[in-house]
C-alpha cells in the first residue's frame, strides 16, 4: 500500500495553493470583514491535482490541504495590522517586519496545537465540523473508499454549489429571512440564513450547541436590544437596532465570550497540562505510534525559544525609533512575550474549541480579539499609571499593543484552523507531527505573501480614514472593520474613554451561565457557556441556521448517521468552492454584481424559502431512505 505523506511536490503545490488563497482571503477580510474557509477548497484542488499528476495518497492529499489551509488562515492577521495605519504610526507595510511578525505569530499558534491536540482532538468528542467534512472528502474519494458514501457526498457537493452559485452570483434567490416588530421604542428582530454551508455545519454540531447558540440569539435580539432600545428611544428603532448589537450588544457577547473561554480553559487544565507533559516526554516519543506521535521535544523547545527571541527583536526594532533607551523597552518587550506566550495560549486555546464546537469559519476570532487587546491595553494603562510610561509616550504604547495583537492574532487564527486540520489527520491516520510540520512551513509561505497583499491593497484602495495619497476616491476605501475597531478599543482603554458597562454585563451573564451549565451536567445535560456567548456575539443568522440544522440532525437521530454526514459535508464543501470562485471573480472584475440577474425582491424571496424548504425536505428523505 502507497502510504507517501510529507512529499517535496505536496509542500510546493500546498505553496501554489496558499498564494491564492492568502491573497483572496486578505482582500475579502479588508473589504467586508469575512473570510471564507480554506482547508475544503484546499482538500479539493490538491485531489484533483494530484491524481492529474499521478500517484497521489489521500495522506499525501491531507498534507496539502494541511499546509494550504494553515497559510489561507494567517490572512486574518487582517484584523489587527492595518490598525498600526489607521492610528498614525505606520504610513505603509514595511515588508521584513510584516513577515517576520506574521510567520512567529502563526508558527507559535503551531506550537500551541501540540499539546491542546491530545486534550480537544485525540480526548475529546467535539464535532469539528470542517475537520470530518474534509476527512469525508479524503476517505470517500479513496481507491477504498465506500461509493455509498462518496455518491452523498457528490450529491451534497453539487446541490449546495448550485444553491449557492444562484444566490451569491446570479442574485436569484434570497439569501436569507428577516421578521422584525416594534413595540415602542423596542425592536425585536429575527434573522436567517439560506446558507447551506451552515446548515450542514448545525448537522455537524449536535442538538446541544445547536441550543446554545439559538439562546444566544434569543438573549441578544429578544432580551438586550429591545432593552437597550427602550432606555435610549429612537425615532427609527429597527434602524437603531442594528446599531445597538453592532456597538453594545456585541460587546456584551464578548464579555460572555471571556468567561466562558476562562472556564473552558480551567475545565481543560488537567489534559492540557497532561497533553503538554506528553508532548515534551522523550519516553512517550520513543514508546508512541506514529499516529499520535508530534515533534520531538527539542525540536519543540529549539522552536519556542527561537521564536521568542525573534518577537523580542521584532518588539525592540519596533520601539527603538521613540524609545531608544531606558527600562520602558525593556518593560514593553517582557510584557509582549508574556503576551504572547501567555495571553496568546489561552486565546489560542479559546479559538481552538470554538473551532471544535461550530467549525473555523464561523468561530469569532474577533471576539476573542476584542479580549486580548483589552487585556494589553489595560496592562499597558497599569504602566503609564505606575510611571513606567509617560502620557506623551501614550501614542507609542498603543501601536505597541496593536502590534502585539497581531502576533496573537496570527497565532489564535492558526490555532483555530490547525486544530480542524489534525483532527481531519486523526479521522484519516496521519502523523501529526507531519502535519506540524506541514503546518510551520504554510506559516512561512503564508507570512512570506501577506505582506505584499496588504501593501498593494492599501497602495490601490487606502482603508477608510487611512489615505495612502491626496486625491483618491474615498468610496472605493476598504472598510477594514476589524482594525478600526481594534484601534478604538486600545485607543480608548489609554486615553480612558472606553464604556465598560457591556463588557460587564456580559462577564456577569458568563458567570451566571457557567454555574447553570455546571447545575445541568449533574443532570447529565449541557448548555455550554461559550456556544451561548458565540450566538450572542456572532450575526443572528449565522446561528440561527445553524441551529436549524442541530434541530434538522435531532429530528433524524434515529436513522442511520452515514448518509447524512456525507451530505452535510457536502453542503460544506459546494459552498466553500463556490465562494472561492466568486471572491476570484470579484476580485478580478472590482465588483461582487457581475453575474447578478434583475429578479424583483418579491420573487427573490419566495425562490429562496421554496429552494430552502425544498433542500430540508430532500435531505430528510436522503437520510430515512439510507437505513
Amino acid at each position: 500500500m502507497d502510504n507517501r505523506e510529507l512529499t517535496l511536490r505536496g509542500i510546493i503545490l500546498g505553496a501554489l495553493i496558499t498564494v491564492v488563497f492568502t491573497a483572496a482571503n486578505v482582500y475579502l477580510g479588508l473589504k467586508i470583514g469575512l473570510t471564507f474557509g480554506s482547508s475544503i477548497p484546499a482538500t479539493i484542488i490538491s485531489m484533483a491535482i494530484l491524481r492529474l499528476m499521478g500517484g497521489g495518497t489521500m495522506l499525501e492529499n491531507n498534507m496539502v490541504q494541511t499546509q494550504a489551509s494553515a497559510a489561507g488562515t494567517l490572512s486574518c492577521v487582517f484584523a489587527a495590522l492595518p490598525a498600526l495605519i489607521m492610528v498614525g504610526y505606520w504610513h505603509e507595510f514595511p515588508y521584513a517586519i510584516t513577515l517576520l511578525l506574521t510567520m512567529a505569530g502563526g508558527m507559535t499558534g503551531v506550537v500551541f496545537t501540540i499539546p491542546l491536540r491530545r486534550a480537544l482532538v485525540s480526548n475529546s468528542d467535539l464535532p469539528y465540523p470542517e475537520g470530518t467534512a474534509c476527512a469525508e472528502i479524503l476517505r470517500a474519494s479513496s481507491p477504498e473508499g465506500d461509493a455509498r458514501s462518496l455518491k452523498s457526498l457528490t450529491l451534497g457537493t453539487v446541490v449546495s454549489g448550485v444553491v449557492a452559485f444562484a444566490t451569491s452570483g446570479l442574485r436569484l434567490l434570497s439569501d436569507g429571512f428577516s421578521a422584525a416588530t416594534v413595540v415602542g421604542s423596542s425592536a425585536f428582530r429575527l434573522n436567517g440564513s439560506f446558507s447551506l454551508a451552515l446548515l450542514g455545519t448545525g448537522y455537524l454540531v449536535g442538538i446541544g450547541g445547536g441550543i446554545a447558540m439559538l439562546l444566544g440569539v434569543f438573549l441578544a435580539w429578544g432580551i438586550m436590544v429591545p432593552v437597550l432600545g427602550h432606555l435610549s428611544p429612537s425615532a427609527t428603532p429597527l434602524t437603531e437596532a442594528s446599531g445597538l448589537w453592532l456597538h453594545k450588544v456585541r460587546f456584551i457577547g464578548a464579555g460572555t465570550i471571556a468567561i466562558a473561554a476562562v472556564w473552558t480553559l480551567l475545565a481543560l487544565a488537567r489534559p492540557v497540562a497532561q497533553g503538554l507533559k506528553e508532548a515534551l516526554s522523550v519516553t512517550h516519543l520513543a514508546n508512541g505510534d506514529d499516529s499520535d506521535r508530534d515533534l520531538a521535544p527539542r525540536t519543540l523547545i529549539a522552536l519556542c525559544v527561537g521564536l521568542a527571541v525573534l518577537l523580542a527583536g521584532l518588539f525592540s526594532y519596533f520601539l527603538w525609533p521613540v524609545m531608544p533607551h531606558g527600562g520602558a523597552l525593556g518593560t514593553l518587550v517582557v510584557l509582549g512575550l508574556i503576551a504572547c506566550f501567555g495571553l496568546g495560549f489561552l486565546v489560542a486555546s479559546a479559538c481552538g474549541y470554538m473551532a471544535g464546537i461550530i467549525g473555523s469559519s464561523s468561530s469569532p476570532i474577533s471576539g476573542v480579539g476584542i479580549i486580548a487587546i483589552i487585556a494589553i491595553s489595560v496592562a499597558l494603562w497599569g504602566l503609564e499609571s505606575s510611571g513606567v510610561l509617560t502620557v506623551e509616550q501614550r501614542p507609542i504604547a498603543i501601536a505597541f499593543g496593536l502590534f502585539v495583537l497581531s502576533a496573537i492574532t496570527a497565532s489564535a487564527a492558526v490555532s483555530n484552523d490547525n486544530l480542524q486540520d489534525l483532527k481531519t489527520g486523526q479521522l484519516v491516520g496521519a502523523a501529526p507531527w507531519k502535519q506540524e510540520v506541514a503546518l510551520l512551513i504554510g506559516c512561512a509561505v503564508g507570512a512570506i505573501v501577506i505582506p505584499w497583499v496588504l501593501q498593494v491593497l492599501y497602495q490601490a484602495y487606502g482603508f477608510v480614514g487611512a489615505m495612502p495619497r491626496t486625491g483618491m476616491d474615498p468610496t472605493r476605501a476598504l472598510a477594514a472593520p476589524q482594525p478600526a475597531l481594534m484601534a478604538a478599543i486600545a485607543t480608548g482603554i489609554l486615553t480612558h474613554q472606553l464604556d465598560w458597562l457591556m463588557l460587564e454585563i456580559g462577564a456577569a451573564l458568563g458567570v451566571c451561565l457557567v454555574i447553570l451549565d455546571i447545575a445541568l451536567h449533574r443532570r447529565n445535560l449541557a448548555l455550554p457557556p461559550l456556544a451561548v456567548g458565540m450566538g450572542i456575539y456572532l450575526p443572528a443568522d449565522v446561528s440561527v441556521t445553524i441551529g436549524i440544522g442541530a434541530g434538522l440532525g435531532w429530528l433524524l437521530r434515529r436513522f442511520p448517521k452515514d448518509q447524512g454526514t456525507m451530505i452535510a459535508s457536502g453542503f460544506i464543501v459546494g459552498e466553500s468552492l463556490i465562494g472561492v470562485a466568486l471572491a476570484a471573480m470579484a476580485g478580478a472584475t472590482g465588483s461582487s454584481e457581475t453575474l447578478a440577474l434583475p429578479v424583483p425582491a418579491l420573487l427573490n424571496a419566495g425562490l429562496g424559502w421554496a429552494v430552502f424548504c425544498g433542500v430540508l425536505l430532500w435531505f430528510g428523505r436522503q437520510v430515512r431512505h439510507s437505513e
